[in-house]
């Protein structure tokens, strides 16, 4: 993962875009801007670490609309939301489609910094996340299904000659395909296995 994570700008007005991006270089982050949500959708690559400020009104595609989008696209990325024609029902409905803040023109610098920041560090701990859960299901699904039936009996608490007489199989079996599940889940004993297996939704 990088260490330096990107903020992206998407606002039509190019000195608030400018603005932002020395705001934000000025305490090291870097930034890029974009004058609509289409030139920003065609830059952007999914899953880059990173968090979206973004203005609600603009010509062609607006910032809800946006949002909206971007929840299906990459839903770990934060989105700030900027306006200058706020209302109390515009962000009740930013924050109700999931916007991570939402600020009104002239905002003040700091808590705008403060708020990108915190954004940076959810996301990156979400991507962190979605990577760690991604790499349990690869390891699941290379369990034969004999082993995905033991790994199912074990997390139930079963001894080896219960899930020897459910499967019909030696205990000496039970064994060989619990070492096997224990291998190539990288689990070190029954409760990491358990653990592990946690957001997986099995037990």
């Amino acid at each position: 993962m990088t260490d330096n994570p990107q903020v992206w700008i998407v606002d039509d007005d190019q000195q608030v875009r400018q603005s932002l991006a020395w705001l934000l270089g000025s305490v090291g982050i870097d930034a890029q801007g974009y004058a609509d949500a289409q030139r920003f959708l065609e830059a952007y690559s999914p899953k880059t670490p990173g968090c979206l400020l973004l203005d609600v009104r603009m010509p062609g595609m607006g910032g809800l609309a946006l949002q909206k989008h971007l929840k299906t696209l990459d839903p770990c990325l934060p989105v700030i939301l900027l306006t200058g024609h706020g209302d109390v029902a515009m962000a009740v409905s930013a924050m109700k489609a999931g916007a991570f803040d939402f600020f009104e023109k002239p905002f003040n610098d700091q808590q705008l910094i403060d708020c990108i920041q915190r954004a940076l560090n959810e996301n990156q701990h979400a991507i962190l996340q979605a990577s760690q859960y991604n790499e349990l299901v690869e390891r699941y699904a290379c369990l034969t299904p004999r082993e995905q039936e033991v790994l199912s009996l074990l997390l139930k608490g079963e001894p080896a000659k219960v899930i020897a007489d459910r499967l019909f199989i030696s205990p000496k079996t039970v064994d060989v395909h619990r070492s096997k599940v224990m291998s190539k889940m990288q689990a070190d004993s029954l409760a990491d296995l358990v653990r592990l297996c946690q957001p997986l939704e099995l037990i």
